[in-house]
């Protein structure tokens, strides 16, 4: 674990992030907050792109949760069943369209503990859908920010908890609002888990990484 880089040096690094990428978007596709909070929790330890895949149709036909209950956990299945775990997920999301429905009038709430309530939604799941439909500087770690922000020292931590607090303390308040974004492309184009392209890395000269991949 790298040693948490000082003010100045994190000001310049999410300043070249926002120079390189300025309105970082998720790449999970969606037309609504609902749509939002299926895709991502349909993603957990699948790829975006398989996600996107499998959705494409699905939120043509059920695009909220009364729509979703219409097409039921068979019908779900149809749409997902390329993704890992489909049979749990499914059954998630069908809960969840089902609380929606009774407890909130069919609208996604926006508050963490009322997400984190929902099947299938922990607290990664919980702040990417507050980022990215409510535009609130929360931080979704995951195993791309959680690598990049111990290599490099921009946000260590023991784990998820330690890392997402390191962002919120250390990291400039005027880059909150795309931080995660900017440490999950960067993780996933740039510092590789295998084999880090540390070369052309625009922030190479500031990064703590020891084992550089020059």
């Amino acid at each position: 674990m790298a040693k948490q880089l000082d003010y100045h040096t994190l000001r310049e690094i999410f300043s070249r992030f926002q120079a390189a990428e300025p309105e970082p978007k998720g790449e999970l596709d969606h037309v609504n907050a609902y749509t939002l909070v299926v895709a991502v929790a349909l993603s957990a330890q699948a790829t975006d792109a398989g996600v996107n895949k499998a959705t494409h149709e699905l939120f043509k036909i059920a695009d909220t949760p009364q729509k979703m209950l219409d097409l039921g956990e068979e019908g779900l299945i149809e749409h997902i069943k390329t993704i890992g775990l489909y049979r749990n997920k499914a059954k998630n999301v069908i809960k969840m369209a089902r609380i929606l429905v009774d407890d909130y009038g069919g609208e996604v709430p926006n508050s963490r503990a009322a997400l984190q309530s929902l099947p299938g939604v922990g607290r990664k799941t919980a702040n990417v859908v507050l980022n990215m439909w409510w535009h609130y500087p929360a931080q979704a770690v995951d195993t791309h920010i959680f690598r990049v922000g111990n290599r490099s020292g921009i946000c260590p931590g023991k784990d998820v908890d330690a890392v997402e607090r390191a962002i919120e303390d250390n990291i400039p308040v005027d880059f909150q609002q795309h931080a995660h974004h900017w440490l999950i492309l960067h993780g996933r184009y740039h510092c590789k888990a295998r084999k880090p392209m540390c070369g052309t890395c625009i922030i190479r000269d500031l990064c703590q990484y020891e084992d550089k991949n020059l």
